[in-house]
């Protein structure tokens, strides 16, 4: 029978870590709060008995891998912002006992998790760095089960006890194709930045929608620190090509002819991820060059909250997860962060979330013992399932912007 974590609106730290502290103090918890399971779709909700504990969570010592110093060091204390706001639910007494461990001070990550593990660490989470990930593989046996917070590079396999939790853009391209095949969308033209981050988001999404039978028309890059996409937009719309006809007819005819150009007749969407600030520029400009009426998808990166700025963005359809569309738990914990922290306190964007979820997926796994194929948790990150090579599936919201507004989409 499949055993499903609902989790509830947890309480938030009165008190982080500071800088390059290893224990969390033994604070007093915060101020309780009414505990709103988030809903559960696959059916009725109702209690479920976990396995048999591994450890009870004041015998588990976890070791928190992270950069805590480097250029990496503000994303990763957002995760651990995120991850000790779930720690401090518990009182004291029943607190697992957790070890940050600096992953940017030269140390080779296989040593960090061997001196983790002889230091006592039943549980392991990080590395956040995907060539990290990819040294703890070599880690040597035994060590504590890991749950890495990224992706292991393609081809490189995960060892026994090796789970990975990521917040993928490719992934999230995959699930943007398979909602335009959904949407019944057959033919598009993706537009995309011209960068890495660019070539591995359209690759993604361009396997999956040719799997499922679609076809890209033509794609484009832009240059993220432009603001001007004219000559992009015109070549994958065949601007230009309706600018030449108009050309000869008039050679033709010999007289200047009143003439509106037209985009191409044979688009059906438009996909077209990118960050925030670019996507507010783009989009006015795929309208003012005859494209508005086609749908345009996106990726989360194309959402801030924001609701003036977001009219540039009326109509795009796009993925995310609860804690920045809102449910009941998200809205919950927010609440509850907003208390806890009255004068601002740490950034609470995705990477928070990221971080709230890594410390009950490791919970839920390593402390409950719940197995990874009956693992279902309703996280601020999306519903959450653990796939066969040991990764996080999430499962997102659908949304369109409407006159600066978010509309939820149904799922298909």
């Amino acid at each position: 029978m499949q055993r499903s974590i609902l989790l509830a609106a947890f309480g938030a730290a009165a008190a982080l870590l500071g800088g390059c502290a290893t224990r969390p103090p033994t604070a007093a918890p915060p101020p309780p709060v009414a505990r709103a399971p988030a809903p559960h779709r696959g059916g009725p909700r109702r209690a479920l008995q976990f396995a048999p504990p591994v450890h009870t969570l004041a015998q588990t010592r976890i070791a928190l891998l992270l950069p805590q110093t480097g250029p990496l060091s503000a994303a990763a204390r957002s995760v651990r912002d995120g991850f000790l706001s779930a720690y401090y639910q518990l009182p004291p007494q029943r607190r697992p006992r957790v070890r940050i461990y600096d992953t940017a001070a030269g140390t080779p990550i296989a040593t960090l998790i061997e001196r983790a593990a002889h230091a006592g660490a039943t549980v392991i989470v990080g590395p956040l760095l995907r060539a990290d990930v990819a040294a703890a593989t070599a880690a040597a046996e035994p060590r504590p089960p890991i749950l890495a917070l990224n992706f292991l590079p393609s081809g490189v396999r995960a060892p026994p006890q090796f789970f990975q939790f990521a917040l993928s853009p490719t992934a999230e391209a995959r699930l943007v194709a398979q909602r335009v095949l959904a949407d019944g969308h057959r033919l598009g033209i993706a537009i995309v930045p011209n960068d890495l981050w660019g070539t591995r988001v359209l690759a993604a999404f361009s396997h999956r929608f040719a799997a499922g039978g679609g076809q890209l028309l033509a794609t484009t890059r832009i240059d993220l620190a432009a603001s001007d996409y004219t000559g992009p937009i015109e070549r994958v719309l065949l601007i230009r090509q309706s600018r030449a006809r108009l050309q000869r007819l008039e050679q033709l005819l010999g007289v200047p002819l009143a003439f509106v150009p037209r985009r191409r007749a044979d688009l059906q969407f438009i996909f077209a991820p990118a960050p925030a600030a670019t996507e507010r520029m783009l989009e006015p400009q795929l309208r003012f060059y005859y494209a508005n009426g086609v749908p345009t998808y996106s990726t989360s990166d194309a959402f801030t909250p924001n609701p003036t700025a977001n009219q540039d963005l009326d109509g795009l359809r796009f993925l995310d997860m609860p804690w920045m569309l809102g449910d009941p738990l998200a809205n919950a914990v927010r609440a509850v962060t907003t208390r806890a922290w009255p004068a601002g306190g740490p950034d609470r964007g995705r990477l928070f979330a990221f971080g709230f979820d890594a410390y009950h997926l490791a919970v839920a796994l390593f402390v409950h013992g719940v197995p990874p194929s009956e693992l279902k948790l309703n996280g601020l990150t999306g519903r959450l399932r653990i796939k066969r090579d040991g990764r996080v599936h999430r499962t997102l919201i659908w949304a369109r912007l409407q006159g600066g507004q978010i509309k939820i989409l149904p799922p298909k």
